[in-house]
């Protein structure tokens, strides 16, 4: 079990520290990392060391996964979780990292660590110092909790969070005897984070009409968020926009068999309908990995419930 340590910009922290309830965080670089986070596995803990005068960890989440899009998607998707508060603040922050004129027009490549179930502390519960975190340190430090200075910051961290557990954030981490190497467990993703997912899982195509204009592109659940309360990739698929807003009306669906079926009360509801109508029977693509496709279930329950067949 490994943790990553990285610099915090002390302005991000602060912003997102204030915001009640925060279930996940793009914990973003300006640069991409060159298409890979290796790092850390999915569930391992980065934490956040906030840069001098402070020089201490502050807080942390858990690795869901690392994603390279344009600045623009990256807000699309976050918004205020990116730890600003206007698109413009953030591009501003972005190319003051990157060393470069803010030129209106431009979308450069970002780097995304998603975190999800974040914790941020108060000041009394600092870790000062961190054991093993040389100042030259740019980018972060991994630490492997088992021995050494890992187990030392570990053991001060789950101190912590025991305290914070009545403010309710990461309470699910589970410690043998209480302290030790933490057991992974399933993170509950925000809904920035399962867009991600979807987006990767699909490979950034729709999975009904195969265009790959990512802007144009939206990580749609199949049964909606409103009656399921939680986020899984196993509800959704990533849609065109105009394809989602069908799905979600019921004018198009998805068997289990991954097949479209398109409704033709589109015809009679709008006049119209006739590119959709098209789609009808064609196949769907769907991820290979079995845990990335969409639930047979929950598809059978929008044929039935939802669908306007």
């Amino acid at each position: 079990m490994n943790a990553y340590v990285a610099p915090t910009d002390f302005d991000w922290f602060r912003f997102l520290a204030a915001r009640p309830d925060v279930d996940e965080v793009n914990f973003w670089y300006p640069k991409p990392w060159g298409g890979h986070f290796g790092v850390l596995s999915t569930g391992q803990p980065l934490l956040f060391k906030l840069k001098k005068p402070f020089n201490a960890i502050a807080g942390g989440g858990f690795f869901s996964q690392y994603w390279e899009v344009p600045l623009s998607i990256a807000w699309k998707t976050f918004e205020w979780k990116n730890g600003a508060e206007r698109r413009e603040e953030f591009r501003s922050r972005i190319a003051r990292l990157r060393r470069e004129p803010d030129v209106p027009g431009t979308d450069p490549v970002i780097g995304c660590v998603l975190l999800v179930e974040p914790f941020f502390w108060p000041k009394d519960l600092w870790i000062h110092d961190p054991p093993g975190f040389q100042k030259n340190i740019v980018r972060g430090r991994g630490y492997d909790l088992r021995s050494g200075d890992g187990k030392r910051i570990w053991d001060d961290v789950v101190q912590r969070l025991h305290a914070e557990r009545a403010r309710e954030v990461a309470p699910t981490i589970e410690i043998p005897g209480g302290y030790g190497i933490p057991v992974l467990q399933p993170r509950r993703l925000g809904q920035g984070t399962f867009s991600a997912l979807i987006t990767e899982a699909y490979q950034r195509r729709c999975a009904i009409t195969g265009d790959r204009a990512l802007p144009a592109l939206d990580a749609a659940h199949i049964r909606p968020f409103s009656e399921v309360r939680t986020h899984s990739v196993r509800n959704g698929m990533l849609l065109r926009s105009d394809v989602h807003r069908l799905f979600d009306a019921g004018y198009i669906t998805v068997t289990p068999e991954h097949r479209v079926e398109a409704s033709h009360r589109m015809r009679d509801d709008f006049h119209d309908g006739d590119n959709y109508l098209k789609l009808h029977g064609a196949p769907v693509w769907v991820p290979d990995a079995p845990l990335s496709q969409p639930d047979p279930e929950v598809l059978r329950w929008h044929n039935e419930a939802v669908f306007r067949g």
